[in-house]
């Protein structure tokens, strides 16, 4: 009896899941990875830190009159400048207004006239312009702005502005009780001013252009100058100061641009910022960037409170006395000093503790501004103060 071979195992079976199997754990390995692994940060862009000198924006201004308001314009006798407007705009019409004619508006408003001419606009391009009552106007709401030229710090007309207002606010009134949400006497005209002039640019002068840095930094400064070098070549960049870098360009315009645009999105390494707390003492809003440190220190604040209560008495004269009836103030001053333990503040080597320690004193943001001051004067604080 003759016995049939046995099937041959194919050795390549195994090997091929064992493969399949490693390369579904590494997927999964890399996908988790992908959450738990922190993002590398970003470095800054050269146009992000620093600005071509003389490219930029120019404010432009203008006085105009908006028309075709319902009954809301300026009232003649509190602004008289507005009826004065009406009549040379009149006679820039061809119609001439009797002498001493009392010209009772409602209906028309002296406004000023902003915008902002940006760089390298040419003429026929549109802006957007802002338009702001000047005199006691209630609403500029469903007015029109006459034909108004913007004008710029030479005194050169460099737009045109007219067209209708848009407001965001509204408002309504009866019965001495009057409603109103957001401003209702100043608005915009998107697209309202059409540019007559352009203003000349230093991109096409010289032989250089100057980087002017959004803030005084010699690291910032250097790292402008090394990804500039080592982009377009040693010598190309060279750093004047803290704040100005020096760029050689090239000598034709359209080489120029594309320069500029190599140039300006190079990445940089961008330097920790000096060590800064910056207190608004009107709002009362204090923010610290995160070089700021603390030392050790010790610190006792306590609050005083001064209440006045004034209570009317009257004072009732007997009915034969022949006195009058007198209305008397009855005053109680109280003074009240809350008596609070000192307190130590450890040192803080990261942003995270100097918070902490601030607010285990339980202070108000008030009161953190008179405590940073002490701090600081104390030299526990190692930060700049900037008050705004």
């Amino acid at each position: 009896m003759t016995r049939l071979p046995a099937p041959r195992r194919d050795r390549a079976a195994p090997l091929a899941d064992r493969l399949l199997r490693a390369g579904i754990a590494l997927a999964l390995l890399a996908a988790s990875a992908a959450l738990w692994w922190p993002a590398p940060a970003q470095a800054a862009r050269i146009k992000e830190v620093a600005a071509i000198q003389g490219v930029r924006n120019n404010a432009l201004t203008g006085y105009g009159l908006v028309v075709g308001l319902d009954g809301t314009g300026d009232q003649t006798t509190s602004a008289p400048f507005t009826t004065q407007s009406l009549q040379a705009m009149l006679q820039q019409l061809g119609i001439t207004v009797p002498t001493g004619t009392s010209m009772q508006l409602k209906n028309v408003a002296a406004v000023l006239v902003t915008a902002q001419l940006p760089p390298f606009a040419q003429p026929g391009q549109t802006i957007d312009v802002t338009v702001s009552s000047l005199g006691n106007a209630k609403s500029l709401r469903g007015g029109t702005l006459i034909a108004t030229p913007l004008r710029g710090a030479d005194g050169q007309i460099y737009a045109m502005a007219q067209g209708n207002l848009v407001i965001a606010g509204a408002g309504a009134s009866a019965g001495g009780s009057k409603v109103q949400i957001n401003q209702l006497s100043a608005g915009r005209i998107p697209e309202g001013a059409t540019v007559e002039r352009s203003v000349p640019t230093p991109l096409a002068q010289g032989d250089s252009l100057q980087l002017d840095l959004n803030s005084s930094d010699f690291a910032t400064a250097r790292e402008v100058v090394r990804a500039i070098n080592a982009k377009m070549g040693p010598g190309t960049a060279q750093a004047v100061d803290g704040r100005v870098v020096k760029v050689r360009m090239p000598a034709s315009p359209d080489e120029r641009v594309a320069f500029m645009a190599d140039i300006e999105n190079l990445p940089i390494e961008r330097a920790v910022p000096s060590a800064r707390v910056v207190i608004n003492a009107r709002t009362g809003s204090i923010v610290m960037n995160q070089a700021v440190t603390l030392s050790a220190c010790a610190v006792a604040h306590g609050n005083l409170s001064v209440t006045i209560n004034s209570t009317p008495q009257v004072s009732q004269p007997n009915a034969l006395a022949g006195g009058t009836t007198q209305v008397t103030e009855k005053v109680d001053i109280s003074i009240k000093q809350d008596a609070n333990a000192m307190m130590t503040l450890p040192a803080g080597t990261q942003l995270a503790d100097v918070v902490k320690a601030l607010n285990s004193l339980g202070a108000t943001p008030q009161d953190l501004l008179a405590i940073l001051q002490a701090i600081k004067s104390a030299g526990a604080l190692n930060a700049e103060l900037e008050v705004i």
